[in-house]
């Protein structure tokens, strides 16, 4: 017959001391000498004690070492995003010696389906963190509200009583608009993130544009007119994938009056837009200049390096982390908004017109 499985009171009178002071010694609360927990952590490794039952402790403390990672589209999506993988994992790594794990969360991924998962409303979770650029009135902040759910708002408008990170995004595509005027192109159009829940695709008349849902392509927009550019064409996107940016890239620039420069809100869509360039036999930047956001490297774009402006990924995630653990300890972390930076590439250079 097997050995049964240690407990917290082998352990104890193993280093001659109560259940109590034991238990002090694991949970790292309460007065207890150094060298008492010292002894008590040996005792606990001579026994093959790994610890008190985690489930008794999560109960004992009315947590859930959960933390709800709502991110906003389908995972199989997100997945195929670095920028939400290099976020991700910035994150993780910041809750991991925490002692926290993540439940991540998808959101609504075709038009008609709820906006709020049932995860939302039911998981287990002790803080949640919304991925993508929501406001006040989104559905999900509501539902998380309603629970009682500290939350981190990540990208989205200021709300009050929500942990807010950002990055100064909007500024930044005010740079990238700059650097294409001081190029001389005049007629420049945008390709962008997706507007709501509902994840539309095509060109946004001024009614559609004036009903964004999404702080952070609203953000994005509102760079551009900082610039002074007023597009001559806006692309709605369902989501930040290359097939996306390549079918923008097929509308825009079939049209009638085509751009000279293009605008993309993320990498992903920008690297579709130069690849349906190329398909159309149009050389990039000679006769079409191409731009995007976030400062990924796209080894599949080779030999052109993307235009970009670049976001602190890694560090992004560890503030949300630190959010997390300020929320945890019972305060509200001042918002924080990180600084980007205007990486030029090999994709932008003055229009064909104005070529010498």
């Amino acid at each position: 017959m097997s050995n049964p499985r240690p407990t917290l009171a082998d352990v104890a009178t193993s280093a001659r001391v109560s259940v109590s002071t034991a238990s002090l010694a694991f949970s790292g609360a309460g007065p207890i000498a150094a060298e008492t927990r010292r002894r008590v952590l040996a005792a606990a490794e001579e026994l093959g004690y790994s610890g008190p039952n985690p489930l008794g402790r999560q109960l004992r403390s009315g947590r859930s070492g959960i933390v709800g990672v709502i991110i906003g589209d389908a995972l199989r999506r997100s997945f195929r995003d670095p920028v939400s993988v290099q976020t991700l994992d910035g994150l993780v790594s910041t809750l991991g010696p925490l002692g926290l794990g993540v439940l991540l969360v998808p959101g609504s991924t075709a038009p008609g389906t709820p906006a709020v998962d049932p995860l939302v409303e039911s998981a287990a979770m002790d803080v949640a963190v919304i991925m993508w650029g929501g406001t006040a009135g989104d559905p999900v902040l509501a539902a998380l509200r309603r629970r009682g759910t500290p939350t981190v708002l990540v990208e989205g408008a200021p709300v009050e009583g929500v942990a807010a990170i950002g990055i100064d995004d909007r500024a930044g595509i005010a740079r990238l608009g700059a650097h294409l005027l001081e190029l001389g192109h005049e007629r420049i159009a945008t390709v962008t993130l997706a507007f709501s829940h509902d994840r539309r695709e095509g060109l946004a008349d001024a009614d559609r544009v004036a009903g964004i849902a999404w702080e952070i392509t609203r953000r994005r927009l509102a760079g551009l007119g900082d610039a002074g550019i007023t597009p001559v064409a806006i692309w709605e996107t369902p989501a930040s994938l290359v097939e996306h940016g390549t079918a923008a890239g097929r509308a825009l620039l079939t049209s009638p009056e085509p751009p000279t420069a293009i605008i993309a809100q993320s990498d992903l869509l920008a690297a579709g837009v130069v690849l349906a360039a190329r398909e159309l036999g149009l050389r990039v930047p000679q006769d079409l200049s191409v731009a995007g956001f976030d400062g990924r490297d796209l080894p599949g774009l080779g030999p052109d390096v993307l235009t970009s402006v670049a976001q602190p990924l890694a560090e992004k995630g560890a503030a949300i982390g630190h959010a997390v653990e300020a929320l945890l300890e019972g305060s509200m972390p001042l918002p924080q908004l990180l600084p980007v930076a205007l990486r030029p590439g090999t994709t932008t250079g003055p229009p064909p017109q104005k070529r010498s």
